[in-house]
């Protein structure tokens, strides 16, 4: 199975930012698995060669999870979060990803 070329431009502005958070944490240690939030219409494959380009890591699969944004209140407004897709990236055994800019 050959893997499908996409446009590197694209590739680049797939990956919005890594959520650091607890449960982000905790699923990286668990699993070996990196969340990223995501473009809206991003798809698995285009994610995974992002992220194989961008951190030069083997991708074992991905996971995406839509989060619908809550309604807030500002004092008298009533305002819209965004819409989030998160991406639940695993890596292969071995494989990791340094997300801080920290040398070691």
């Amino acid at each position: 199975m050959s893997t499908p070329k996409f446009d590197e431009g694209r590739l680049m502005a797939v990956l919005v930012a890594p959520i650091v958070s607890e449960k982000a944490t905790m699923v990286a240690e668990k699993s070996n698995a990196v969340t990223f939030k995501v473009l809206q219409n991003a798809t698995k494959p285009e994610i995974k060669a992002a992220v194989e380009l961008m951190f030069k890591v083997e991708v074992k699969g991905v996971s995406v999870v839509n989060t619908k944004g809550k309604t807030k209140r500002f004092g008298r407004s009533i305002g819209r979060r965004d819409n989030v897709r998160k991406a639940y990236v695993t890596l292969k055994a071995g494989q990791e990803l340094n997300l801080s800019g920290e040398v070691a």
